[in-house]
C-alpha cells in the first residue's frame, strides 16, 4: 500500500494580522514597513519547525486573499462592507509577505475573484478524493464545515484544522463543541446567525445558541424556516417568517465554493525541503539579521543599519521644542452619548465580539467595585470601535433603576458574569486584535483574576508620557490622565467620576448606577480612549518616540502589572547591606521595607 500523503493548508491571512499588531513598527534598510512581515516570516518559521519535529506534511501550500472582491460581492453588494481598510502601513507589506512566502520555497495560491477559504475548500476536498489526509492551519469558524473523513484509496481519508494559537486539534468533537451540530450543518447555523464579521446579515435577533438549538432539532435550514409556520406565536416565530429571505440568502455566502479551478496542481505542492539561499536572500535583503543567522550556512548581517538592528548613535540629536510635533487631529464627530449602546444579552455581546475582530483594534475599559485593581469586583466592560461606536457591559449592577440591594431592588438584565467573560475571552486574548486602553495595567490586573490574559496591548497614558513627558505646562505637555488628555488633544470634556457616583458620604459605589448614566460614563471613557489612540499612535514615528515606546515603555505594562499582582521578592540581607551604604536620608525607607518583609 503506498503512504498516504498528508497536505497542510496554511491561511496565511490568519497569520498577518496577528504579526501586524505582535510587533512594533519596524522598517527595512529601504524604508518600508516591515513589522508584520517579520512576524509573518517568524510564524512560518516556527510552523515548519513544528511539523518537522512531528509527523509532518508531505505536501503544503499558503493560501491567500487576492483582493478583499470575490463573487459574493455581486451576489450581495453589502459582503464585507463593514470592514475597515487596512492599516496605511500594513498595506505596502502584502506584495512582501508573498515574497515571504516563495522565499520558503512554498507554493502562495490566490486567484481574483475567490476568498482564500474557497480555495482551501477546493484544495482540501481534490486532496481527500485521492486518498490524502488534510490538516487546514486556521481557526476560521467558516472552514469548520470541511472538517470530516470519508473513504478513500488508502483507506479514510481526514480533513481536520490546526490552530497554533491554542496549539488545538479541531476535529468532530471540537465542531460539535463549538456550533452543537455537525460539520455539515454548520453553514445552516452560520445562516440563521448571521456573521457581523463578513457583514453577512442572518436573521436579526437569533444568536448562536438559538441557530444551533434549530438547526439541531430541525435537521436543516429549510426545515427550520418550513417549520416557523406551526410554531406558537412569539417574537422567534415571526422573525422566522419575516427573515427567511435574509438566512437563504446568508446561507449562500456563508458556503464555501468547492469547485475551483485549481491555480496550480497538488503534486507541485510536495515538500522537498528549504533551501537556505532563496530565503537567505530574502532575509538579507530586509534586515533580519536575528533570522539570518539562524540558518545553515546564513551570509552574517547586512552591512546596511536598519531599525531591526539600530546604529549607535553617533550626534547628541535633536532636542526638539516644548510645543511638541503637533499633528491635526482625525476628522472625527463630536462626542455623542446618545450613541452608546447597552449590552444586556449574551447575543449582542457576540455581536460585538465579532465586530471587534474584524476591527482588529478595540479600546477596552473596565468598572470595578474600588480603585484596587487586584481587590476590585467587575462590575461592567466597555468597548469602542470607533467613534460614538462603544458600548457598556453591564454585569454587577444592583438595581434596575439606581440604588443598593435592597428588599425592593430588582436587578437589570445582565449576561450572567461567567458567559460573557467566556465570550470576551477569545477576542482579548487575541494576537489579531489590538487591545487599547487608557491605564490598562489596572484592567489587566482585573480582567486576570477573571482567567483573562489581555494582550497585545497599547496605552494611551504611556504613549502620551512617552511623547510629552518633561514638557512645560505651556507646551503641549502636562498631566497624562484621560480627561486632561482629552481636553488637550480632543477639546472634549468628559463626565467625571464625582458626576456620576456623587461624593463623601452620599457617594455610591458604580454599581448602584443606573444603567443608562452608567453607559453614558463608561462608554466615553472607550470612545475617548478610541479617539486619542488615533492622535497620539501617529505622533510616535514622526517624533522619534517609536524605540522608546515599543522597546521599553510598551513591553513593561504587562511586567509592573504581574508585579502589582504577585509582588516582588526582597533579599532582607542584601538590603541591609544597601542601608549600611546609603545616605542617611535612604535608611528610614531601607528600614521600613525590610521590617515588612519580615515574616
Amino acid at each position: 500500500m503506498a503512504q498516504q500523503q498528508h497536505l497542510y493548508l496554511v491561511d496565511g491571512s490568519s497569520y498577518i494580522f496577528r504579526a501586524y499588531h505582535r510587533l512594533p513598527p519596524l522598517t527595512d534598510p529601504e524604508g518600508t514597513p516591515v513589522g508584520a512581515v517579520y512576524g509573518y516570516t517568524t510564524m512560518l518559521w516556527k510552523l515548519a519547525e513544528d511539523l518537522d519535529k512531528a509527523e509532518g506534511p508531505t505536501h503544503l501550500a499558503v493560501i491567500l486573499d487576492k483582493d478583499s472582491q470575490s463573487f459574493r460581492n455581486e451576489i450581495y453588494d453589502g459582503y464585507k462592507a463593514n470592514r475597515p481598510e487596512p492599516p496605511e502601513d500594513l498595506v505596502p507589506q502584502f506584495p512582501l509577505i508573498r515574497d515571504a512566502t516563495r522565499a520558503f520555497s512554498l507554493p502562495c495560491i490566490e486567484m481574483q475573484g475567490y476568498e482564500a477559504d474557497d480555495l482551501i475548500a477546493t484544495y482540501a476536498r481534490a486532496a481527500q478524493a485521492r486518498g490524502w489526509n488534510v490538516t487546514i492551519v486556521s481557526s476560521d469558524k467558516d472552514l469548520m464545515q470541511l472538517v470530516g473523513e470519508q473513504n478513500g484509496p488508502n483507506g479514510l481519508a481526514r480533513i481536520d484544522m490546526l490552530d497554533t494559537m491554542k496549539n488545538q486539534r479541531i476535529f468532530l468533537d471540537e465542531v460539535e463543541e463549538k456550533f452543537g451540530v455537525g460539520p455539515e450543518l454548520v453553514g445552516d447555523v452560520l445562516a440563521l446567525m448571521g456573521d457581523s464579521v463578513d457583514n453577512v446579515p442572518g436573521i436579526y435577533g437569533i444568536g448562536p445558541k438559538t441557530a444551533s438549538k434549530l438547526i439541531a432539532e430541525h435537521g436543516s435550514l429549510t426545515a427550520a424556516l418550513d417549520a416557523a409556520h406551526q410554531m406558537k406565536p412569539s417574537k422567534l416565530r415571526d422573525r422566522l417568517i419575516e427573515g427567511r429571505k435574509d438566512a437563504e440568502l446568508s446561507k449562500i455566502l456563508v458556503t464555501l465554493k468547492e469547485d475551483c479551478e485549481l491555480p496550480e496542481p497538488l503534486d507541485d505542492f510536495k515538500l522537498d525541503g528549504v533551501p537556505p539561499e532563496p530565503l537567505a536572500a530574502f532575509l538579507a535583503k530586509h534586515g533580519f539579521t536575528s533570522l539570518l543567522r539562524r540558518l545553515d550556512g546564513g551570509h552574517g548581517s547586512p552591512s546596511r543599519a536598519t531599525d531591526l538592528n539600530p546604529p549607535k548613535p553617533q550626534t547628541a540629536g535633536d532636542k526638539g521644542q516644548a510645543e511638541g510635533n503637533r499633528q491635526p487631529l482625525p476628522e472625527m464627530p463630536p462626542v455623542d452619548r446618545s450613541a452608546y449602546e447597552t449590552v444586556q444579552t449574551i447575543e449582542r455581546l457576540e455581536h460585538w465580539v465579532e465586530r471587534a475582530f474584524a476591527a482588529r483594534l478595540v479600546a477596552v475599559d473596565t468598572e470595578t467595585s474600588a480603585l484596587d485593581s487586584v481587590a476590585a469586583d467587575l462590575v461592567g466592560v466597555s468597548l469602542a470601535l470607533g467613534p460614538n461606536d462603544a458600548c457598556y457591559i453591564p454585569l454587577d449592577h444592583l438595581n434596575e433603576g439606581g440604588g443598593g440591594s435592597d428588599m425592593f431592588a430588582q436587578r437589570p438584565e445582565q449576561v450572567p458574569l461567567a458567559q460573557a467573560i467566556a465570550a470576551l475571552k477569545p477576542l482579548l486574548e487575541s494576537d489579531a486584535v489590538l487591545k487599547v486602553g487608557q491605564n490598562i495595567k489596572y484592567d489587566i490586573n482585573v480582567l486576570a483574576r477573571h482567567g483573562i490574559a489581555v494582550a497585545p496591548v497599547d496605552d494611551t497614558m504611556i504613549l502620551s508620557f512617552t511623547l510629552d513627558a518633561g514638557r512645560a505646562q505651556d507646551g503641549i505637555g502636562g498631566g497624562h490622565g484621560m480627561d486632561e488628555l482629552s481636553e488637550r488633544h480632543l477639546g472634549h470634556t468628559p463626565l467625571a467620576f464625582k458626576d456620576i457616583c456623587g461624593t463623601g458620604k452620599k457617594a455610591i459605589t458604580f454599581g448602584e448606577v443606573p444603567l443608562d448614566r452608567a453607559t453614558a460614563y463608561a462608554a466615553e471613557d472607550a470612545d475617548v480612549t478610541w479617539r486619542l489612540h488615533q492622535h497620539l499612535k501617529p505622533r510616535l514615528a514622526i517624533e522619534g518616540g517609536t524605540r522608546i515606546y515599543e522597546r521599553v515603555d510598551r513591553p513593561l505594562i504587562p511586567v509592573v502589572a504581574q508585579m502589582e499582582r504577585h509582588g516582588i521578592k526582597v533579599d532582607r540581607a542584601r538590603l541591609v547591606r544597601s542601608r549600611v551604604r546609603s545616605r542617611p536620608h535612604m535608611r528610614e525607607g531601607c528600614d521600613a521595607l525590610a521590617l515588612e518583609t519580615r515574616s
